[in-house]
């Protein structure tokens, strides 16, 4: 499994980023590490675990395949209508020379944490996911009639560690 630092330390959240402008760094070093591979990319910012450091964090996800090390720690958006199991939400993307991922993350985490939490957020690690191992749950949140299909489940539950292809460590300076 590959760790890729992208220094970002213009990539603020005390007012809104430039996401396109963000996005095409980071965008960059997944196509230069995963060309052509199907990927599920989860984000996760370091403020949501504030007892370990970014590298701590990055070092349970190469371990056990997932940020979610805490069974007992309820996360946003895991309710869902049917109750059906998620393990992790993520973008689901196939790696292209024009694919674009990254500004949607940014946008998402900044405003879907603003709406949340009353406060935006700021990403520190994006985990990259081989999409053959994870299976999408279409699912329902409370209050709305559309399906979603950006919550996915290990295809090998075991086996999760097995699924991550690398992480990105969004570097802070």
């Amino acid at each position: 499994m590959t760790v890729i630092t992208v220094p970002l330390p213009d990539y603020q959240v005390r007012t809104e980023p430039d996401h396109r402008r963000i996005g095409r760094r980071v965008d960059e070093a997944i196509r230069t590490h995963f060309a052509g591979h199907k990927i599920i990319a989860r984000g996760v910012s370091a403020d949501d675990h504030p007892d370990l450091t970014v590298d701590q964090l990055i070092s349970i996800i190469l371990h056990t395949g997932t940020d979610r090390y805490d069974p007992g720690r309820a996360g946003d958006r895991y309710d869902n209508v049917e109750a059906k199991h998620i393990d992790l939400f993520g973008f689901r993307r196939t790696v292209t020379r024009r694919m674009r991922l990254f500004e949607q993350l940014s946008w998402g985490f900044y405003h879907g944490s603003i709406e949340i939490h009353g406060r935006p957020t700021r990403l520190d690690v994006v985990t990259i996911y081989d999409a053959t191992r994870l299976r999408a749950v279409l699912h329902r949140y409370a209050g709305r009639v559309d399906a979603k299909r950006d919550g996915y489940r290990f295809v090998e539950p075991g086996r999760q560690a097995d699924a991550v292809l690398g992480v990105i460590k969004l570097g802070r300076v």
